[in-house]
């Protein structure tokens, strides 16, 4: 596994809170194409040099090298729902309607 590398940050406009990191060297051109189809045109956000001692927000650095030397790319996606949103009773979801 590489330890440093410099990658290039997608956002998905399909999917919230989804993004594709990849090598910049390589751009998209790692992405299988059915993936692509899921993710939509994808916006750049940023570009980073990742290394061990960066910290990012939702995933380890270590786990995006790997995946970045494994398959050429890595997918973060949104985060799970708390689980008393998806199990409330929709009675409940009503309250805040401005009706």
């Amino acid at each position: 596994m590489v330890d440093k590398v410099i990658v290039a940050v997608y956002k998905s406009r399909r999917k919230d809170e989804t993004y594709l990191y990849v090598k910049k060297q390589d751009g998209l051109t790692k992405i299988p194409e059915s993936l692509l189809t899921i993710f939509g045109d994808p916006e750049p956000v940023m570009t980073l040099l990742l290394h061990s001692g960066k910290k990012l927000a939702r995933v380890s650095v270590g786990q995006v090298l790997e995946a970045l030397t494994e398959q050429g790319f890595y997918l973060q996606m949104p985060p799970p729902k708390d689980e008393y949103l998806v199990t409330l009773p929709d009675e409940f979801l009503c309250f805040n309607d401005p009706e």
